[in-house]
């Protein structure tokens, strides 16, 4: 039986990293109950047979999808699904009258010419694009309020966008001269299997990849040419880490006046005051990635230097939670009208 007065919630993409690390996220929000986890690729399979560790706490077999049916057991869906899936699943769901967060890059950029460009897939629908509000929460928590869909930012993105933005809006910083040093665990390539991923290629190593062709370009440069208005060109290198969980971006951009460490540490709690899940460093301390292992944190530092003229930024977060399924949350709650971090407050797990 499902609990009255709860939001019922569905999770389409179950048994990839987001959409499980959105069940045992949910598991313990007050108000929302999981009443359908689905699956496309292994319906009618009980989710603990994929996932041993949700057995005695999510026992129910993995819906199929449609959207219909989907209507009848949820008011709201998350989709956790592949990019080039979305985009033709949620403008059924949304014609169902449900509520939706999609987790995918589908509806990221609003130019579906760029979108096919660096996604390799058809663009949606102009009309269900210009629907979706982007939701970095620390940035766009207003325009979410209310709102029945949301597309939840990348997990790049969201280091590399809460570590730029307060010194671009002020102006201490040169749009133009950004050069961003991003480095991820292996989870953040899903659960599919590749020789990238592979446990002897990547245990004991450190590569990049994508260089200058990740999909997260275009979104980082969009967001940040509609706060510099102006256009924005970024140098983004990716890189591949032997962990299982974490981003830790590096940023270095050209100053445009005499700042101090502290100038930046004052600027940037005066522009997140308020917004819990990110934590500025005091002068001299940077973060580290296990610093916020399994929380919906993003922890950033800096180190102005006045021999070059330049800054380094560093932002960090757990890429499958504030990267993915603890944003994806937040969102439910702003969307909700409820408290931002409701459900989402625990500690980060240490070591």
């Amino acid at each position: 039986m499902f609990e009255q007065n709860k939001l019922r919630v569905a999770i389409v993409g179950s048994t990839g990293y987001g959409g499980v690390e959105l069940i045992r996220l949910l598991q313990n929000h007050p108000r929302v109950e999981i009443t359908s986890v689905i699956s496309s690729s292994a319906s009618g399979v009980p989710i603990s047979d994929g996932f041993p560790h949700l057995t005695n706490i999510v026992e129910r077999n993995l819906d199929g999808v449609e959207p219909s049916e989907i209507a009848e057991r949820a008011d709201l869906v998350f989709t956790a699904t592949p990019s080039g899936v979305s985009s033709k699943l949620v403008p059924q769901l949304l014609d169902a009258g449900l509520k939706v967060i999609d987790l995918s890059g589908d509806f990221r950029l609003k130019d579906g010419s760029e979108y096919e460009k660096w996604y390799k897939h058809d663009a949606p629908e102009a009309d269900v694009l210009a629907k979706a509000v982007y939701g970095l929460c620390e940035v766009y928590g207003e325009e979410v309020k209310g709102i029945d869909f949301v597309s939840n930012p990348g997990c790049y993105p969201t280091a590399t966008l809460l570590g730029l933005i307060p010194a671009i809006s002020a102006g201490w910083i040169d749009p133009e001269s950004l050069i961003i040093d991003a480095k991820s665990g292996v989870s953040g390539a899903g659960r599919g299997t590749s020789l990238t991923v592979h446990y002897a290629e990547i245990n004991e190593n450190l590569k990049a990849y994508k260089v200058n062709k990740h999909q997260h370009i275009p979104e980082i440069e969009q967001v940040l040419g509609e706060v510099a208005g102006q256009k924005v060109t970024v140098t983004f290198t990716t890189h591949l880490v032997p962990m299982t969980r974490g981003i830790m971006s590096t940023m270095y951009a050209t100053l445009l006046g005499a700042y101090t460490d502290e100038d930046f540490v004052d600027l940037y709690r005066q522009y997140y005051k308020g917004r819990r899940f990110v934590r500025v460093r005091d002068q001299g301390i940077w973060p580290a990635t296990k610093e916020v292992s399994g929380s919906n944190y993003c922890d950033i530092g800096f180190a102005a230097d006045s021999r070059t003229g330049r800054v380094t930024i560093i932002s960090v977060i757990d890429n499958v939670v504030k990267g993915a399924a603890g944003q994806a949350i937040q969102n439910l709650n702003l969307m909700m009208g409820w408290e931002e971090s409701l459900g989402l407050t625990f500690t980060p797990v240490y070591p």
